[in-house]
C-alpha cells in the first residue's frame, strides 16, 4: 500500500513498525480481521460444501469439479464480503506512518463508523472497491481447494482418515501454491481496498480493469518484475499458517459433526 516504504525482510519491517508506532501496532485492526475471516470462511465453506453435496451426490469428486465449485464459491464470497474487507483494510492501516504523501489519512472510530463514513463520503459502491481483482482472485481459494482435495484423495487411498499432521501439511502446501500464483493481484487488491491514494483523480472507478493494469505496470516500472512479489515472504508466513490451521480445525469439526449427527463421514468427500 505504501509504495515508498523500502522493501526489507519481514523481521526488519516488523521492528521498524514497533519502533515508530509502538508495541501494539502490529495488532492494529485485529478485531475487524477476525470478523472478516469468520464471515468469509463461513460463506466460502458453506457454499462450497453445499454445492458439492448437490453436484457430486455421493459419487467420486474430481479435480475439475473441485476447481469449478471453488470458483463459484469464491465469486459468492467476494460479492458478499468485500465491504467487510474494505473496512478491514482501512482500519488496519489507520494510524500507520506512511512515507507516501499521496495517501489521505482516515479517522474511523470503529467498524460501524468506518462503514458510515465510507458510504457518506465516497458512496455505497466504494465498499466494493477492489471487487474486480477480488473476482480474479477467486482462483486463489479455488486452486487452494483443488490441491487440498487432490492431496486428500491420494492420502485417503492409503489410510482410513487424515491425521492432524496430514491436514496441517497439505493445507499449508495448497495455500503456498495458491498464494504464490496469485500474489501480484493481491497487492493490487490491497491498494484498491485501501482507496486513500490521490491516484487517477480523473477516474474514480478504482476497481476497473484499466486501474488494475495501471497499478501492475507502475509496480514493474518502479521495482522491476520482482516488485510484483514485494512482501511475498510475509504473506506466505501469514496465509500458509492460517490456512494450515484452518483446514486442521475444519477436518476435526467436520468429523465431530458427523459423529454427533450419527452419520457416516464418506471417505470420498
Amino acid at each position: 500500500v505504501d509504495e515508498k516504504r523500502k522493501s526489507k525482510t519481514t523481521p526488519a519491517v516488523l521492528l521498524e513498525i514497533i519502533k515508530e508506532e509502538g508495541l501494539l501496532a502490529p495488532y492494529r485492526g485485529w478485531f475487524p480481521v477476525i470478523s472478516s475471516l469468520c464471515c468469509s470462511n463461513f460463506v466460502y465453506f458453506y457454499t462450497f460444501n453445499s454445492l458439492k453435496a448437490l453436484w457430486v451426490k455421493g459419487q467420486h469428486s474430481t479435480t475439475g469439479k473441485d476447481l469449478v465449485l471453488g470458483v463459484v464459491a469464491g465469486v459468492v464470497n467476494v460479492l458478499m464480503t468485500t465491504p467487510l474487507w474494505v473496512v478491514n483494510t482501512r482500519l488496519k492501516l489507520q494510524g500507520a506512518k506512511f512515507r507516501n504523501e499521496d495517501i489521505v489519512p482516515t479517522n474511523y472510530k470503529g467498524i460501524i463508523d468506518a462503514f458510515h463514513q465510507i458510504v457518506r463520503d465516497e458512496g455505497v459502491l466504494a465498499l466494493w472497491n477492489g471487487t474486480f481483482p477480488s473476482l480474479l482472485l477467486v482462483f486463489n481459494p479455488a486452486i487452494q481447494f483443488m490441491f487440498y482435495e487432490g492431496f486428500k484423495r491420494k492420502l485417503l487411498k492409503k489410510q482410513q482418515q487424515l491425521t492432524s499432521l496430514d491436514a496441517f501439511v497439505i493445507g499449508a502446501i495448497a495455500k503456498a501454491v495458491a498464494t504464490t500464483l496469485t500474489y501480484p493481484l493481491q497487492t493490487v487488491q490491497s491498494i484498491l481496498r485501501f482507496g486513500r491514494h490521490r491516484l487517477n483523480p480523473e477516474n474514480r472507478t478504482l476497481g476497473s480493469l484499466r486501474n488494475v493494469l495501471y497499478l501492475l505496470q507502475q509496480r514493474v516500472r518502479r521495482f522491476g518484475l520482482m516488485g510484483l512479489y514485494k512482501g511475498l515472504e510475509a504473506k506466505l508466513l501469514q496465509t500458509v499458517l492460517t490456512a494450515a490451521l484452518m483446514f486442521l480445525v475444519y477436518e476435526k469439526l467436520t468429523a465431530a459433526t458427523f459423529t454427533v449427527m450419527g452419520l457416516k463421514h464418506s471417505r470420498r468427500h
